[in-house]
C-alpha cells in the first residue's frame, strides 16, 4: 500500500507487517462523527424512509410475498456487483430446475446468496448476532461455487489486497490488517457490535459496514457477506421487520462511488462522506422498495379479481399468491400448490395464460415452463 495515497492524520494507521509490507488497522470504532446540518438532514431524510417502509411492511397484506422477492433481487444484484450475471428470471427458472444449469453457474453463487440470507435471518438458527454466525454465512456463500477456494467459512490466514489487475502489496489501492493483526480487529468489531452505542442505529450500521470491509476478514467474498450484514443488522435491531430492503440496487450502478467512499474513510478519515452516501443508499431503496411494495399489492390484487371472475376456478387465487412467491410456474409446482392431479393442474396454468397472467416461455427439456412477466418487471426494474 502505498503511503503517499494516506492523509497524514491517516497515517498512524499504517503498520509495517512482519513481511514488510504496509498495512491498514482500522482504528476501533466509534468514529469522532462530525454532525453538521447536512448529516443530520441526511439521517433525518433516512430514517424516515426506513420508517414508512417498515410500517408497509407490518401492514401490507403482500408483504410476505413482497420479502421472498426482495431478497432474491438484492442476491442478484449484490452478486452482480461482484462480477456475475444471472438475472432474476433466470434464478427463478433456476430454482424450479436446478439441474438446468451447470453446477458453479453465476446462478448458483446467487442462490446461495439467498441460501446465506435466509440462515442468518432463520427465527430458529443456531448462533446469535456474532463472528462465527458470519462464518456460517461465508461458508454457505461460497460453497460449491467460484471462490470456493477461498476456505469458505474461514478467516483468511494469508494477505489480500484491493486493486487494480496487476497491482502487488507495495502498489495495491488498498492493504487489510495482516494476518497476525487480524484477531485484534475482529475482536474490537464483534465486542463494538454489541455494545451500547452511541451514535444513532443507521449510523452505526454504517460504521460497521465501513469496518467490515477495512477488516476484509475473509479471502474472497467479504462485499456480499458486507452487505448482507446491513441487512441482517436492520432486522435484528428491529429497524425493519423483515429483509425488505436491496441495497445493491443502487450500489451496483454506482460502485465506482462506493468502493471510493470506502476506501476514503481509510486513506483521508472522510467519515462524514463515507456516512451521508451510506444514508442516501437507505433513503433510496426504502423509497423503491415501498413503491414496488405498493405496486405488487395493485398487481396481486387485479390478478385476483380476474382469476375470482366469472366461471373460473377457485384455487385460481392460491395459484396468483404462489406466483409473488417465485414468478415462474411449471406443472408440477401448480400441481404440489393446490393439491390436484397434473390433468387439473394444467388447465389451471392454461387458465392463467389466457387471462395474461402467465406467458410460456421456451423450455430446453420437456417441462413446460411459465413465466408471470409483469411480476419480473415491476421487480427488476430500474427504480434507482
Amino acid at each position: 500500500m502505498r503511503t503517499a495515497a494516506v492523509s497524514e492524520r491517516q497515517r498512524s494507521h499504517l503498520v509495517r507487517s512482519d513481511r514488510g509490507y504496509q498495512a491498514f488497522v482500522p482504528p476501533p470504532l466509534p468514529p469522532d462523527v462530525e454532525f453538521d446540518l447536512g448529516l443530520a438532514s441526511a439521517l433525518s431524510a433516512a430514517d424516515r424512509a426506513v420508517g414508512e417502509l417498515a410500517g408497509i411492511g407490518r401492514t401490507l397484506p403482500s408483504a410476505a410475498f413482497l420479502v421472498h422477492s426482495m431478497v432474491r433481487r438484492e442476491a442478484v444484484l449484490s452478486s452482480r456487483i461482484e462480477g456475475t450475471e444471472a438475472t432474476m428470471s433466470e434464478l427463478v427458472l433456476f430454482e424450479l430446475q436446478p439441474t438446468a444449469s451447470k453446477q458453479g453457474s453465476d446462478v448458483e453463487e446467487v442462490l446461495n446468496y439467498v441460501t446465506a440470507l435466509g440462515h442468518v435471518l432463520a427465527p430458529d438458527r443456531r448462533l446469535p448476532l456474532s463472528l462465527p454466525l458470519l462464518h456460517e454465512a461465508h461458508q454457505v456463500l461460497l460453497t460449491g461455487v467460484r471462490g470456493g477456494y477461498a476456505t469458505p467459512g474461514e478467516f483468511r490466514r494469508s494477505q489480500n489486497w484491493i486493486g487494480p489487475p496487476g497491482r502487488v502489496l507495495d502498489t495495491a489501492s488498498y492493504v487489510p490488517p495482516p494476518p497476525e493483526l487480524l484477531w485484534d480487529c475482529l475482536g474490537a468489531f464483534e465486542k463494538y457490535l454489541h455494545a451500547e452505542h452511541v451514535l444513532p442505529p443507521l449510523i452505526t450500521i454504517a460504521c460497521l459496514h465501513y469496518q467490515f470491509e477495512a477488516i476484509h476478514p475473509f479471502i474472497d467474498g467479504n462485499g456480499r457477506v458486507g452487505r448482507l450484514l446491513v441487512t441482517l443488522l436492520l432486522v435484528e435491531w428491529g429497524l425493519l421487520p423483515a429483509p425488505l430492503l436491496d441495497l445493491s440496487a443502487y450500489l451496483e450502478p454506482r460502485r465506482d462511488e462506493y468502493y471510493a467512499r470506502l476506501l476514503a474513510v481509510s486513506t483521508k478519515g472522510d467519515w462524514t462522506g463515507w456516512i451521508r452516501f451510506f444514508l442516501s443508499v437507505l433513503e433510496n431503496q426504502a423509497i423503491d422498495a415501498r413503491n414496488r411494495a405498493i405496486a405488487l399489492h395493485s398487481l396481486r390484487q387485479e390478478y385476483r379479481t380476474r382469476a375470482t371472475s366469472a366461471r373460473t376456478s377457485s384455487l385460481l387465487p392460491q395459484l396468483v399468491d404462489a406466483l409473488f412467491e417465485s414468478p415462474a410456474m411449471t406443472i408440477n409446482r401448480a400441481a404440489k400448490v393446490l393439491g390436484i392431479t397434473h390433468r387439473a393442474a394444467t388447465q389451471n396454468v392454461l387458465k392463467l395464460v389466457d387471462a395474461g397472467v402467465l406467458t410460456e416461455i421456451q423450455s430446453p427439456g420437456r417441462v413446460r415452463l411459465f413465466l408471470a412477466e409483469e411480476i419480473l418487471r415491476t421487480l427488476d426494474g430500474d427504480g434507482s
